[in-house]
C-alpha cells in the first residue's frame, strides 16, 4: 500500500459527535471527502439534518445524522447500537462535542462547571465506554477525543474546561492500554484556537484574541479546514502505530 492510501477511509464508518457545526462538521467534511460514511451527532436534530445534506452534496459522499445527547448514557447507548445495526460497524469514532464558559473562579457559577465537566469529560467516557465493545468485536478501530491546548496549558477564566481537557489526556492513555490488545487505538487531538462558536465570545475583544491568538508561535486563528488532516490521519491506517498519545495542533503554543 503507498503511503498516500494509507489515509483513505474507503467503505469505513467513522461517527463525530458535535458534528453539526465548527471542528466536528469541518472534521466530518474531510472524512467523507476521504471516502468514509460519517455520521454525524449533536443533540440538535434540524441542524444535524441540514449539515449532513450539505455535506454530502459538498462532497459526494454520504454523510448521515444521528440525534443523541453524550451526557445521557441509554442515549449514547441507542446511538451505538443504531449506527451497528445500519452500517455494520465504527471504524472511527471522534468524541468531538464540548463546551466552555469563562469565569474567575470565585465567580463560576457551580452548575456552569459541572455542565461543562459532564460534556467534556463524562460524554467522551460515555462514548468510549459504549464504542470501545463494538471495536474490541470487530477487531479494531480508532477512538479520537478531541482535546486542547489547554490540556496542558492554563489559561486565566477557564478553571472548568482547562480541567476538563486535561483529564482527557488520562482518559485517553489509560483507555489506549485498555484496548491496544484487540486492535484500537485511542489518541486525543489537541487543537489550539480556531475561531469557532466556543470562541465568539472573545472575538471581538482585542485584549481577549491576544491573550489567546498572541500565545501562538504563528499568530493567527486556525482556519476550520485546517484541522482535517490532523484528524484524518488519526482515524486513519497512517498513523496504524500511534496510540495512547496527544498530537498538538495549536500553531505552536505548547511549543512557547
Amino acid at each position: 500500500m503507498g503511503v498516500m492510501q494509507t489515509f483513505r477511509m474507503d467503505g469505513r464508518v467513522v461517527v463525530v459527535t458535535g458534528g453539526s457545526k465548527g471542528l466536528g462538521k469541518s472534521m466530518a467534511t474531510g472524512f467523507c471527502e476521504a471516502g468514509a460514511t460519517v455520521v454525524i451527532c449533536s443533540r440538535h436534530a434540524e441542524e444535524l439534518t441540514a449539515v449532513a445534506g450539505e455535506v454530502s452534496r459538498e462532497t459526494g459522499g454520504r454523510c448521515v445524522p444521528r440525534k443523541m445527547d453524550v451526557t445521557v448514557p441509554a442515549d449514547v447507548e441507542a446511538a451505538v447500537e443504531a449506527i451497528v445495526s445500519e452500517f455494520g460497524r465504527i471504524d472511527a469514532w471522534v468524541n468531538n462535542a464540548g463546551m466552555n464558559t469563562r469565569y474567575p473562579i470565585e465567580e463560576f457559577p457551580v452548575d456552569e462547571f459541572d455542565a461543562i465537566v459532564e460534556v467534556n469529560l463524562r460524554g467522551t467516557w460515555l462514548c468510549c465506554r459504549s464504542v470501545a465493545p463494538v471495536m474490541k468485536g470487530q477487531g479494531g478501530g480508532a477512538i479520537i477525543n478531541v482535546g486542547s491546548v489547554l490540556s496542558t496549558i492554563g489559561l486565566a477564566e477557564r478553571t472548568a474546561y482547562c480541567s476538563s481537557k486535561a483529564a482527557i489526556l488520562g482518559l485517553t492513555k489509560t483507555l489506549a492500554l485498555e484496548l491496544a490488545p484487540f486492535g484500537v487505538r485511542c489518541n486525543a487531538l489537541c487543537p489550539g484556537p480556531f475561531l469557532t462558536e466556543i470562541n465568539a465570545a472573545i472575538a471581538g475583544d482585542p485584549v481577549k484574541v491576544e491573550a489567546v491568538v498572541g500565545q501562538t508561535a504563528l499568530k493567527r486563528w486556525a482556519e476550520l479546514p485546517e484541522i482535517q488532516g490532523p484528524a484524518l490521519f488519526l482515524a486513519s491506517d497512517a498513523s496504524s502505530y500511534m496510540t495512547g498519545a496527544a498530537l498538538y495542533y495549536d500553531g505552536g503554543w505548547s511549543a512557547g
